[in-house]
């Protein structure tokens, strides 16, 4: 089994790292797009052409079984494109996990932190307004957080200005006695802690990686996947890209298989 994943940066690597635990004898390809990031802050018609950009690249050199769109705001944008153009691939998106929270949450008020377009894509708003239908005693306080991807691919993780400008988004829901926090983007995991800081360690925080594992482990078994032996992945950037920051994602974690790291053009 050959899996291509792709996001506008290092983030996609959170939902690598699930897959990485729950899927086996497979061979991951991941494309950090930093050429292109971030995604949130570009028009739709951006958004599709990298994104078909990249799933024909994966398709034309590793000859992928799969695709994940490691993105919420490429999935909002192309998800539907992407598997009319490619009907015998594995297509897997990426949304924000509002049903989880609603199930977890105790008091109905939900914070949502997400990249503009991904609040303003049409697939966000359809769910928003399912869940809401079903769902009337929840509250969702949305929160736009511009900025936040070029800080993380940064490596402005743990600095003073990254919290000041959470501090800053997150202060009505703190006021409002939020008391569940959907990360809407696959950087933001990797800012929790900071989240914590600011909300209270009781804070719950939804993210949807294994989710994605779990579904792309159920849906290898169509292509006659076993399931079985070392996993191998392959990070591909398509420009600069924070390697201390790369470096310290993948430290954290071990697939007992290889991992390999470098520019696309290489």
């Amino acid at each position: 089994m050959r899996v291509g994943v792709f996001d506008s940066g290092i983030g996609g690597l959170t939902v690598v790292k699930a897959i990485a635990e729950v899927l086996k004898g497979a061979e991951i390809f991941y494309i950090a797009d930093t050429k292109f990031a971030p995604y949130g802050e570009k028009s739709k018609e951006q958004i599709l052409k990298h994104s078909f950009d990249i799933a024909n690249y994966l398709v034309q050199t590793h000859q992928i079984d799969a695709l994940v769109v490691a993105c919420n705001t490429a999935t909002s944008a192309a998800i539907k494109e992407l598997r009319e153009a490619f009907p015998k691939l594995i297509v897997v998106g990426t949304e924000p996990g509002i049903k989880p929270a609603i199930s977890l949450s105790k008091n109905g008020k939900i914070g949502i932190l997400a990249t503009p377009a991904t609040l303003k894509g049409e697939k966000y708003q359809l769910l928003v307004d399912r869940l809401s239908t079903s769902s009337s005693h929840i509250t969702l306080y949305e929160q736009a957080c511009p900025g936040l991807v070029e800080e993380i691919e940064k490596g402005e993780v743990d600095t003073q200005k990254t919290f000041n400008l959470l501090e800053n988004w997150l202060k009505p829901m703190k006021e409002e006695r939020v008391d569940t926090i959907v990360l809407g983007c696959t950087h933001y995991p990797l800012i929790g802690n900071v989240i914590k800081k600011i909300m209270g360690q009781e804070i719950h925080l939804i993210e949807t990686s294994y989710a994605i594992a779990n579904r792309l482990k159920e849906l290898s078994k169509s292509c006659g996947h076993l399931n079985d032996g070392e996993l191998n992945v392959y990070v591909y950037f398509t420009a600069e890209i924070h390697l201390t920051m790369i470096n310290k994602i993948l430290n954290s974690w071990n697939n007992g298989g290889k991992i390999v790291v470098r520019n696309i053009h290489e």
